[in-house]
């Protein structure tokens, strides 16, 4: 029997983040994976972030975690969505290789000596600890972090195809499901599903709308000084009738439309067939056409995931623009497996009852490698802090975007895969990536989870923004000298005012202001230059919304007394006032704090007064 403080089982997107941060923090681990040369692999899009997303990832690298590295060093197109609006919705997203991003995250994890890789199967895990594989060994770890994707008694379908599989050639873990509910946990199916991929060679471009990066891109990492690899172009196409009419003539043999498949797919991201089903009055869909890396002779279609058969996937292909002498090299597929409900976790992700037994990603019915990802670190950094005797870490919802998704997950549940969204967080003001260092890397450095050259750099990029925010601050008098260079910037000034307040209008152009203002304002012009340009955007938009953020900043305030209010885990709910269902509802989820108790669907205002009241009572007389 090997002993190791960690096991982590999985070497996903949650799992290698888990194995990290607890190699990171002195844990001695061991990261079980079915396919060694399948650790990070890009089960189906070979991209990283977007809305709400590219925050996640923005989230991990701050609190020390791996999913930025590697995306920089396997990125080849960076774009930020949303630069027309504010940094609150914006959202740094990057194309990769797929190759070299599995190849990144496998060397990462290499340079850590304190993880141990072992390829196998995991058949059970018993009280204890015990993780038995199927080879008959077996690992004992004081806590272990499951990680299983979309394995867990995984079915794969492809029109009336049906195999055992978590993803095109791997197989399913069928026997961990059988130890989850032995530890007395509830498990449900959920469906993901995949698009065809198409032979680069076959598809006539020129017939395709470019699509390309920005044409400075900007890194994920704080790590990162260049971006190594060649930026390249991807396309958009559009589906047609002839392609809505293929579907809907063979939705008879499509697994979600047949009865085959009986689990709920992701609302957010919906198969083809979905599409033309609940959207029929579009006459097109956008399908985007994204390499799948440098070398790569295969293009991701992005937009038409599907588990029709291969016959139809093949004229659905050929039917769009540019695609009609296509070569289908994979078709696409659906998988059906099992899930947690969520609702059993606490807020650490620790399973509730089962003390040193956390579980992170598509196993708590969430979708997308970033929120895999962001699961994975926050679940194995509250391994580490069990192995060491030490408080969880919990982020709150006005926190990041990670603490955002945990509570929906514990709080709510769910019953279909669950998609971060700007939308899901009410102080998404407070949320931007432009703050992301100053909130969570002293979190992370306190923790002692964080190496010395990131602490280096947040703490020099914390530096050079207090400097260019103080020295903005500095009055501005509207004599003849001021207002000419003003002018020059496209700039008017009526009142004794100051740079900051400048940043602040809508007519304020940073690139004129630094061209004219260098001779007025030497010092302003010199702290603004040294920032980088997303710190520059960020002193800019900290003066351009700090009414705002300031009002969300109050609003936050307003319920961190709820938040702080804790509930013990031992609470019993049989409060004089609380009626049967208030008593069975929060029985049932458990919250561990009064403001989660307040987020419980059908949990009313009055049953909240009365625990409020029970819990500073019980707080006064201890």
């Amino acid at each position: 029997m090997s002993r190791f403080d960690v096991v982590v089982i999985g070497g996903g997107h949650a799992g290698a983040e888990a194995a990290r941060v607890c190699a990171r923090g002195g844990a001695r681990v061991a990261l079980v994976t079915m396919m060694r040369e399948a650790i990070g692999r890009m089960s189906c899009n070979p991209a990283i972030g977007g809305l709400a997303k590219g925050n996640l990832v923005k989230e991990i690298d701050a609190l020390g975690g791996l999913m930025g590295e590697a995306t920089d060093r396997a990125g080849i197109q960076f774009k930020v969505l949303n630069r027309s609006k504010g940094p609150a919705v914006q959202g740094p997203r990057a194309q990769c290789d797929r190759d070299l991003y599995s190849a990144a995250v496998r060397a990462i994890l290499d340079a850590e000596p304190n993880i141990t890789v072992v390829e196998g199967a995991v058949t059970a895990v018993s009280p204890g600890f015990v993780v038995a594989l199927g080879d008959g060994s077996t690992l004992h770890a004081k806590a272990v972090v499951i990680t299983t994707g979309t394995f867990l008694r995984a079915l794969m379908h492809s029109g009336e195809t049906r195999t055992q599989g978590g993803r095109f050639g791997e197989p399913s873990a069928e026997g961990l499901s059988d130890s989850l509910r032995a530890f007395g946990l509830e498990l449900g199916r959920l469906k993901t599903g995949t698009p065809p991929r198409v032979a680069k060679d076959s598809v006539d471009f020129s017939r395709l709308e470019e699509a390309p990066g920005d044409p400075v891109p900007r890194p994920f990492s704080i790590l990162t000084d260049a971006l190594p690899q060649p930026q390249v172009l991807c396309h958009l196409t559009y589906t047609s009738d002839a392609a809505h009419n293929l579907i809907r003539s063979n939705l008879h043999r499509a697994p979600m439309y047949s009865g085959q498949i009986r689990a709920t797919g992701p609302r957010y991201c919906p198969s083809i067939e979905d599409k033309v089903v609940r959207f029929a009055d579009k006459e097109r869909h956008q399908v985007f056409v994204e390499p799948e890396g440098l070398e790569h002779p295969w293009l991701y279609m992005n937009g038409i995931s599907t588990s029709l058969p291969a016959d139809v996937q093949d004229r659905v292909v050929r039917s769009l623009p540019g695609f009609e002498q296509a070569t289908i090299a994979r078709y696409g597929y659906a998988v059906e497996y099992d899930y947690v409900n969520p609702q059993q976790l606490d807020p650490g992700l620790q399973v509730r009852g089962v003390a040193g037994l956390f579980l992170a990603g598509q196993i708590n019915g969430t979708s997308g490698y970033e929120e895999a990802a962001a699961q994975g670190l926050l679940a194995g950094i509250n391994a580490l802090q069990f192995v060491r005797e030490e408080n969880p870490l919990v982020l709150r919802r006005d926190q990041a975007y990670t603490g955002v998704m945990i509570d929906d997950l514990i709080t709510l549940g769910t019953e279909e895969p669950y998609r971060m969204f700007t939308s899901r967080a009410e102080h998404r003001l407070l949320l931007g990536c432009d703050s992301v260092y100053e909130r969570l890397t002293p979190i992370a450095e306190r923790l002692r989870i964080l190496d010395r050259e990131r602490l280096r750099r947040v703490e020099a990029r914390i530096s050079r923004i207090a400097r260019a925010r103080e020295v903005t601050a500095t009055p501005l008098t509207p004599d003849k000298t001021t207002l000419e260079w003003l002018r020059e910037a496209g700039l008017s000034l009526s009142e004794k005012s100051s740079v900051e307040r400048l940043m602040q209008r809508h007519d304020f152009d940073l690139d004129a202001f630094l061209m004219r203002a260098g001779t007025a304002l030497p010092k302003v012009v010199s702290a603004l230059r040294e920032l980088t340009e997303e710190e520059r955007e960020s002193v800019v938009s900290a003066a351009r919304y700090s009414g705002y953020i300031e009002r969300q900043r109050r609003e936050a305030d307003k319920v961190s007394a709820d938040e702080e209010l804790r509930i013990p885990a031992t609470m019993t709910y049989g409060l004089p006032g609380l009626s049967r269902e208030m008593t069975e509802k929060l029985s049932s989820i458990r919250p561990a704090s009064l403001g989660q108790a307040s987020r419980i669907p059908g949990v009313t205002p009055a049953a909240i007064a009365i625990l409020r009241m029970h819990l500073r009572r019980s707080v006064d007389v201890r």
